[in-house]
């Protein structure tokens, strides 16, 4: 998959795509849907299949104060993209200029002068340009004076919800990992390096792979049964787990991290991009009142991790 960051300067392969629009935050079932369409079109023109996004996300800039609600980052975004097939990831830089453009401006100079595009899918709620000022009706019209087609994808429903980011984030944060799976297609992960962290996991027999949760939404603190995916280095595999999301109440931690316990697995893996699914919430995070404590309750969430994870 190739990736555009600027719609001002492109290379002529990497126009003329049918495109879905929209930021894919997690790219659950109901993006998915939108950029299934966006393949029929893209088969049946004979024409790359791209996806157009934003970086940073648009609230980052419109509300830069508000609390981090990214179920994915740009890099895990981007791998989930690649691996449904896209072709052409257009992560166009999001800033006052762009957001500046009113729809009319939007359309002729990025998706036409810029990308080419020959026909564009997005969802019944999208809006554009300044001020989110462009409708779907409008966009259809633009498409049909500007020469390229347009197709306007129906919300998808899981149960008696709309699938949605938010809904995603609401499942997450009460500590329902499954819910949010349903809602994504797939089990939400955390992608990102393995960070050096202060080794008290090690100490307490339990070595722990640590990564940062900044700019991410965070999950409900506490431990979970994970599968974890080591994506880069010598160790690249899949292992069984068990994570802790949170402060670390225990040693008076302050900054959310996620610390992962790999079954099974000696090895150095700092540095290395790994990929944690969670699988069940598995309790909240408690203040214990000893190590020895903490210690017996560690090795009872990995007997309840591993005997959830083995029944997959």
């Amino acid at each position: 998959m190739r990736i555009v960051r600027d719609y001002q300067f492109i290379t002529e392969a990497d126009q003329g795509a049918a495109i879905a629009i929209g930021n894919f935050d997690g790219v659950h079932i109901g993006h998915r849907a939108v950029i299934d369409l966006a393949r029929e079109q893209a088969d049946r023109l004979e024409a790359p299949l791209g996806v157009m996004t934003f970086e940073p996300h648009p609230r980052q800039l419109f509300a830069p104060d508000a609390p981090p609600f990214r179920l994915t980052g740009p890099a895990a975004r981007a791998h989930r993209l690649e691996k449904y097939g896209v072709d052409i990831l257009y992560e166009l830089t999001f800033n006052a200029a762009l957001a500046a453009l009113p729809p009319d401006k939007f359309v002729q100079r990025v998706l036409v002068d810029g990308l080419g595009v020959r026909h564009v899918v997005v969802g019944a709620d999208f809006h554009f340009g300044a001020k989110r000022a462009g409708t779907t009706e409008m966009l259809a019209d633009f498409g049909d004076r500007l020469g390229f087609g347009v197709t306007v994808a129906k919300l998808v429903a899981e149960g008696d919800a709309e699938v949605s980011s938010t809904a995603i984030r609401e499942a997450l944060a009460e500590g329902a990992p499954r819910d949010a799976a349903a809602m994504l297609g797939h089990r939400h992960r955390i992608e990102g390096p393995v960070i050096r962290g202060d080794q008290r996991g090690r100490d307490l027999g339990f070595p722990t792979a640590n990564m940062s949760l900044t700019g991410l939404h965070q999950p409900k603190y506490g431990v979970y049964a994970v599968l974890a995916d080591v994506l880069s280095g010598p160790h690249k595999g899949r292992y069984q787990g068990a994570a802790s999301i949170g402060i670390r109440p225990q040693f008076d931690g302050e900054t959310p991290n996620l610390e992962t316990y790999l079954f099974d697995f000696k090895g150095d893996i700092y540095d290395e991009t790994i990929s944690i699914a969670l699988v069940e919430y598995l309790r909240p995070e408690t203040k214990f009142d000893s190590i020895d404590a903490l210690i017996a309750q560690m090795e009872a969430d990995c007997t309840a991790a591993r005997r959830i994870l083995d029944a997959i």
